[in-house]
């Protein structure tokens, strides 16, 4: 066996015994009541009893947008974080080529908007649960 290949499949063993010990620890000493609520088809915290055409508050909508905003932000901005990483840090802007000062300024637009969204968010209330 390739001496490569030995440290992976070691850890897919582990996984897979790890995972199959946590199930079945999980359903031996777990709790096994049953009962009306438990068996409800729905678990928002919305009482399914009414018309399911039901209006949401737009307030969920709003939190959930901000979230993907802000979550977004951070898959644009890691992988430009790693590529500017050099034994020096990030070079000063006298130092920088045309090509490292452009993107540095378009990335910094891009957070000054991702600013002035959430500073737009703040002001009309997403934030503050009624």
């Amino acid at each position: 066996m390739d001496s490569l290949l030995v440290p992976i499949l070691l850890f897919v063993a582990c996984a897979t015994v790890l995972a199959a010990g946590l199930l079945t620890v999980g359903s031996l000493l777990g709790p096994k009541k049953t009962g009306r609520v438990k068996e409800m088809p729905y678990e928002s915290g919305m009482d399914p009893i009414h018309d399911a055409r039901r209006r949401f508050d737009v307030r969920f909508h709003l939190v959930a947008i901000a979230f993907l905003v802000f979550d977004v932000e951070l898959l644009f901005l890691y992988p430009w974080a790693v590529a500017n990483k050099n034994a020096a840090g990030l070079k000063s802007l006298t130092n920088m080529g045309v090509s490292q000062l452009m993107i540095f300024c378009e990335v910094m637009v891009f957070i000054a908007l991702l600013t002035a969204g959430f500073v737009y968010a703040w002001r009309k209330g997403v934030f503050q649960w009624r």
